[in-house]
């Protein structure tokens, strides 16, 4: 049997075995998020080689401003929010048991590939330091290893307000999430507006929780249908009015990622740009919503969006990882453009353009065997203690040598 008839029939498999109530649409929403995250970080990302031959983070957007309006189309964590928002409304109305056994069932999915990927890099890094991976390098790796995994924090903090997410909906309706752009629309005034200069630098982080429970409850009012398409039509062209307002008016940087160098950042914490352009997804992906559900009722889409979800935590976890399993052998090899030469020129974006297949083919490879780590435990084993213990203690040395704390 030949590969392209084994796939289909793979494909046309997948496809029977999904329950009619499934809702497809979401399922893709969720694939296209996810997959939008190491496309950016892959693309979006590079790194320059020291003189002992150490790599170091680099971004391409720092010499090519023009590709801020890629991020705008790779920054797709509001509809990941709003898709988790959606599923956890109908997760938690189906719940049948308590509120503190499903809350408990959602943080074990997130925290044990988190546990798993920092574990292995904790043993990792002192075997590739004996083997001559300068130290540069690993500070390198840990922080791109870590960089994603801020957005499981946040995750889980906003899964665990999902009931009184759920009451406010129930409340306020479509508006329920119209205080939390308001919160961030203050503090933003109070950081960038005439008080800026006696306004203490914390004052920001308090637009983490806010900036991006946003889409969450809007998740979750779509959830509970609380938002239809007058409402989605609403948030697609308030949205789209506001982004643009703050980049034409009030000066908001264009890029919605972190360039280094730059004074001001609106994804850490997210700014009210991040909440705008939020907005206008969530309204688009709920217009589209039918639309993209007839396309995935054909066996050929709706195959690789299952693989994609099913394998969500291990795509976010080990994406990083697969780049660097690339790169610091590169490394060994001195310049290899694309790799580890300086994103500043328009052959970097060309060449990094070509090593995208294969860090996509070694985060396959990497996939195959950090997918335990999301698996779920059979039912009624748990790991033995003193694993669960280590697993822990590894990770969080890893983290401080992550941090710069070691």
């Amino acid at each position: 049997m030949s590969a392209p008839t084994r796939l289909r029939d793979a494909a046309h498999r997948i496809d029977g075995q999904t329950p009619a109530h499934r809702d497809r649409a979401l399922d893709g929403l969720r694939a296209l998020a996810l997959l939008a995250v190491p496309a950016g970080h892959w693309l979006l990302g590079g790194f320059t080689l020291d003189a002992d031959g150490g790599l170091h983070n680099a971004s391409p957007l720092s010499a090519f401003g023009a590709l801020a309006p890629a991020s705008w189309v790779l920054q797709m964590l509001g509809v990941f929010f709003l898709v988790g928002g959606h599923a956890s409304a109908l997760s938690f109305r189906r719940r049948t048991g308590s509120t503190g056994a499903w809350l408990k069932g959602r943080m074990v999915r997130l925290g044990r590939p988190v546990l798993g990927v920092t574990a292995v890099w904790a043993l990792a890094a002192p075997a590739l330091y004996a083997a001559g991976v300068p130290e540069a390098t690993l500070r390198t790796g840990a922080t791109l290893v870590v960089q994603p995994l801020w957005f499981v924090g946040v995750y889980a903090v906003v899964t665990a307000l999902t009931p009184y997410c759920v009451r406010a909906a129930h409340r306020l309706g479509g508006w329920a999430a119209a205080p939390l752009l308001g919160s961030v629309a203050v503090v933003d005034f109070l950081r960038y507006g005439p008080f800026a200069g006696s306004v203490p630098s914390w004052l920001s982080v308090l637009n983490v929780l806010p900036g991006w429970l946003f889409a969450y409850q809007l998740g979750i009012d779509w959830g509970e249908r609380r938002i239809g398409r007058r409402g989605a039509w609403l948030l697609l062209a308030g949205g789209a009015v506001l982004f643009a307002a703050l980049l034409l008016v009030f000066g908001y940087p264009a890029s919605m990622v972190g360039v280094p160098g730059a004074e001001r950042t609106n994804s850490h914490p997210p700014s009210l740009l991040v909440l705008a352009l939020a907005a206008a997804q969530s309204g688009a992906a709920i217009l589209l919503r039918d639309r993209l559900a007839g396309l995935l009722a054909r066996p050929a889409l709706w195959a690789p969006v299952v693989v994609v979800n099913l394998s969500a935590m291990t795509i976010l976890c080990w994406h990083q990882t697969a780049m660097l399993a690339a790169a610091v052998p590169g490394a060994l090899a001195g310049e290899v453009a694309g790799l580890t030469t300086a994103p500043d020129t328009l052959g970097w974006i060309a060449a990094r353009a070509a090593w995208l297949p294969l860090f996509a083919v070694l985060l396959v490879g990497i996939a195959r065997y950090a997918r335990r780590f999301e698996a779920p435990p059979a039912r009624g084993r748990r790991a033995p203690a003193v694993r669960r213990t280590v697993a822990g203690l590894l990770a969080a040395g890893f983290a401080v040598f992550a941090l710069g704390l070691a």
